[in-house]
């Protein structure tokens, strides 16, 4: 038989806000354990009363005098602290009240004070806006998500503002629209793990549609999750300037967009450095510009440390006489292997006096910075996609 909402509100509030040395004690698991795990329903209006952790005085524990000992009894260190003050200065004059009662919610989520750290390194407000606003209907929510306790605290240390977004009006209309596009939650966890500002940032259009229309990538496809999410945070205006960037070097925009579909990650790659690496590919190493519709990967690569040293070392190898050579498909292959794999196979395999002169030109090219590349300016358009 369910228990009453009233009820449930006071089990959960009276779990979250015992005794200051019961809660703040490494011995503690009851709070994560009930609330992670499903002991007790929800409620649906679960804003939980901030003075519910003010009843710790009638246990006989001694005050804190100030947020250095609340937070100390939190468990973290004085390098712990000195980091958070650092981070966020104003919690030196916190409310003391305040404070123990949101981090009463925070151990009460299993979040330890090596969490909290990276936390407020991360989201330095947190600690000093609302964070209780249906708290614990937000937890349910979250917990039927993400299917795991251990997969929620990752989530939140990687994007603490899961805890403060609008619940009601954000969280869940973004995670509805993903799914009626034909997302799964299975494949939106590690979406939402590796991009943390996916549900402030996404906006769907008719322009947006069309543009994963155009992708050609079907719902069954593994890529489908990984074109509709970047585009979802993307900004119209600067998916049209990529793709642009792309059909300028003489692929029709029907080929710009089957690339897309079978490597949406180009989207996140700024036009300066697919301007620089086409330019590269294309009059330096003289291959034709629809390469990149086979191996993208010539996108992605770094030019400085990649691209050229190892472009350069071919020519070296092929200057000196020796086997094997860097061309033809090798040359592809070449830039796409691993570091020592590529030392191994192309600078190892020779007598020690030829590898050692072979590894001097190589590590010398790769020092070559960009010419101005110190004085270049920083141009910042806000998200990056």
């Amino acid at each position: 038989m369910e228990a009453k909402p009233s009820s449930l509100v006071i089990k959960v509030g009276s779990l979250l806000v015992n005794s200051q040395r019961f809660i703040f004690s490494s011995k503690n698991p009851l709070c994560s354990t009930c609330i992670l795990s499903g002991t007790f329903k929800s409620v649906t209006c679960s804003t939980i009363s901030q003075t519910q952790a003010e009843t710790v005085s009638g246990d006989g524990a001694e005050q804190p005098a100030n947020s250095v000992e609340v937070l100390r009894r939190y468990g973290c260190s004085d390098d712990d602290i000195e980091k958070m003050f650092l981070r966020r200065p104003s919690l030196r004059n916190a409310d003391l009240s305040q404070l123990q009662f949101k981090l009463n919610l925070l151990w009460g989520l299993g979040i330890t004070s090596n969490d909290l750290v990276k936390i407020i390194n991360c989201r330095p407000r947190l600690l000093s806006v609302r964070i209780n606003h249906f708290f614990d209907e937000r937890l349910e929510y979250f917990m039927t998500l993400f299917g795991s306790r251990e997969t929620l605290l990752k989530a939140i240390i990687r994007n603490p503002s899961l805890l403060t977004y609008d619940f009601h009006n954000r969280i869940k209309p973004v995670i509805t629209l993903y799914e009626g596009l034909g997302i799964s939650r299975e494949d939106l966890v590690p979406l939402l793990l590796s991009r943390p500002t996916m549900i402030p940032r996404t906006s769907f259009n008719d322009e947006k549609m069309e543009y994963i229309r155009k992708s050609g990538v079907s719902n069954g496809s593994n890529m489908f999750k990984h074109v509709v999410s970047i585009i979802g945070v993307s900004r119209s205006q600067t998916i049209c300037e990529k793709a642009a960037n792309i059909e300028k070097f003489g692929m029709s925009n029907e080929e710009v967009w089957h690339l897309i579909g079978r490597s949406p990650y180009l989207l996140t790659l700024s036009v300066d450095k697919v301007q620089r690496n086409m330019t590269f590919v294309v009059g330096t190493m003289k291959l034709p510009a629809n390469v990149i519709l086979e191996h993208p990967f010539l996108l992605y690569n770094n030019l400085e440390a990649v691209l050229k040293p190892r472009w350069l070392l071919a020519g070296k190898i092929e200057e000196m006489g020796l086997c094997p050579k860097i061309k033809g498909s090798l040359m592809l292959r070449a830039l796409r292997m691993a570091e020592q794999r590529f030392l191994k196979a192309f600078v190892s395999c020779h007598p020690d006096v030829v590898a050692k002169e072979l590894m001097d030109f190589y590590t010398t090219a790769k020092c070559v910075k960009r010419l101005a590349v110190s004085s270049k300016k920083a141009v910042f358009k806000g998200f990056p996609f």
